[in-house]
This record gives C-alpha cells, structure tokens and sequence, in this order.
C-alpha cells in the first residue's frame, strides 16, 4: 500500500505531525505539487491526500493504481467526482473540524469593519495619539452591534455556531438556506435569499460552493442592501462577483466587505479588491487554527484507516 500526500504544507507547516499517518504504510509526503509533479509522484499510489491539488478526469484516468482519494478539507470541488465513481475510487472528506475556529473569525472580520482596532492601533503608534490635544480620537464610526441584524447565508454547523456568537453579542438573525432547520432559536427569523439581503446590517456567507450558487452575491443582490451595510465572506471566494463588489463599494453602495476568502488564490497583484474602498482582506485562514489543523488531520488519517480496513467513512456523494 502507498500514501501519497501532494500538498501537505498548508495543513502541517511543521507544527503536526505526519507520524500516525506513517506508521500506515508506506508514505510519500510533498508540501507542494504542480499539476505535472502531481501525476508523476502518485503514479504508484494506492491512496492520494490532497487538499489544493487537482485530480481531473485526465489525472485519475492516468493513474492507475489508485483506490481512493482523501480530501483534507470539506468541499470537494477539486476532485472529478464522476470520473472517480466510474474507476470505483473511493473519494473521502472531511465534513466538520473548523465551525468554531470559521465562526470565530466572522467575527474578528466584523469587529474590524465595525471598530477598526487595527487601523486605530497603527494610528496610535504612529504617534497621533501622542499628539493629540483630546484624551481620545476614532478615525472611523465605531459601531455597536447590538440590535443589529445579522444575514446568514447557508445555515449548516458553521452558519448556526455563528447565530449563537451574534445572539451573545445581541443581534437579530435572519438566516436562509436550501433546507430549513426543524428549530430556530428565538433571536433567529428564517427567511428568503432576497428578504435577507433587503434586511440585514450584516450578511454573511457560510453556504458551498455549487454550480447554482456561483456569482449570486452580484449588482442586483448587492443593490437591495442597505449603504450601511458590510458583507463578509469566509466560504468560497467565487460566491461572489468581484467586479460588481468593487463597484459596489468605490459608489459606496454598502458600507464595506471583509473577505478571508478570494476568487483566485493566491489573488493576482491587480485584483480590484485589493485596493476597494474599506476592503478587508486576510489569506484564507479562517480555518486554519492549529486546533482545527490538528481535528483535520485527525479525521484525514481515520478515514484512511477505514478504507485501508475495508470499511470507508465521510465518502462523498
């Protein structure tokens, strides 16, 4: 039996370690692979790990060997998921490791566009403070979120962790998805896609990335909010249209955009974005805890043991 990990850096830059996965079977780990590198070093491979790397139908169908595909993350768009099921791969995911860690860092995004502690801290120690003629300054409108209303796209484990954080802080919460929930909380109002961008004073993104979601945050769901209004995105960067944002934003039809997540990543020099009118932006580290890596990895190397012991769990669709 050979493991293949492709692109192993991302998940363990050396704080984890690979050892229980090891003590499998015999294991090649890669922190990185293109996509030619890749179809080289799992030629032999009976099980690949990957988290970025992509296995296409012209991967899979070039590598011969391989039985099963384990995905270090919960979405699974990087793998062909029709052309492993005609080879009879087995193609294995995570489904939950970082609710709390998501959830935890929609807020620190909020909290950002609403206080501004960073640009506010870099003020002070620039020395505006030490030469102020008041006991304080605020550079932005510092916002209280109390009473606000938050819109919460996609209401799975992340989307309900992050309704419980926003009743603490003492919002509202409209929420949507596909399925609705058999109970809400009482703060928690179930409503349609177009009814929670018309409402809220914060929407944020927590739903998969699909076919039929792609470009839906675009300048008719961007016109029916409020200008006060911010948009965080800690899911799948092409939810949304990055053209219509940036428009969006430098007309000031809403009020800012925190963003963890890009359509391109890592983003090109020129994205748009990169420069909008009160545009946060952080690298894709939402989930990337060392608490979440270590849940992550943790279920990666058992659902290779499952597979290698003929009964795979987390097997995909």
């Amino acid at each position: 039996m050979k493991i293949v990990v492709t692109d192993g850096f991302t998940l363990n830059p050396g704080d984890l370690s690979w050892n229980q996965l090891q003590a499998l079977a015999d294991c090649d780990i890669y922190e990185r692979s293109t996509y030619r590198e890749n179809l080289q070093r799992c030629a032999d491979a009976d099980i690949a790990i990957t988290n970025k790397v992509l296995f296409d139908k012209g991967t899979i169908d070039a590598l011969p060997k391989l039985k099963c595909i384990a995905v270090t993350a919960t979405g699974y768009n990087v793998i062909d998921t029709d052309a492993a099921k005609q080879r009879g791969i087995v193609v294995c995911n995570v489904p939950t490791y970082g609710t709390d860690s998501v959830a935890q860092m929609t807020f620190a995004l909020l909290l950002e566009l609403t206080l501004n502690v960073g640009d506010h801290s870099k003020t002070v120690h620039e020395g505006k403070w030490s030469r102020s003629d008041n006991f304080c300054y605020w550079d932005h409108p510092l916002i209280e979120l109390a009473g606000l209303t938050m819109g919460i796209v996609g209401y799975g484990r992340i989307g309900q962790a992050v309704a419980k954080i926003a009743a603490a802080f003492g919002m509202k919460v409209l929420a949507c998805d596909v399925i609705k929930p058999e109970s809400l909380g009482g703060n928690i109002e179930f409503a349609d896609i177009d009814t929670v961008f018309a409402n809220s004073d914060v929407i944020s993104l927590h739903c998969p990335l699909t076919s039929d979601n792609t470009g839906f945050v675009n300048t008719k769901r961007l016109e029916m909010m409020k200008p006060s209004a911010f948009l965080i995105n800690t899911s799948r960067g092409p939810l949304i249209n990055e053209t219509d944002l940036v428009k969006a934003l430098n007309s000031n039809k809403i009020a800012g955009a925190a963003l963890d997540v890009l359509s391109t990543e890592p983003p090109k020099s020129d994205n748009p974005l990169l420069t909008a009118n009160n545009c946060f932006i952080t690298p894709h580290i939402a989930w990337a805890t060392r608490s979440a890596r270590q849940r992550l990895m943790s279920v990666t190397i058992s659902n290779i043991k499952a597979f290698i012991n003929g009964s795979p769990e987390n097997i995909v669709p």
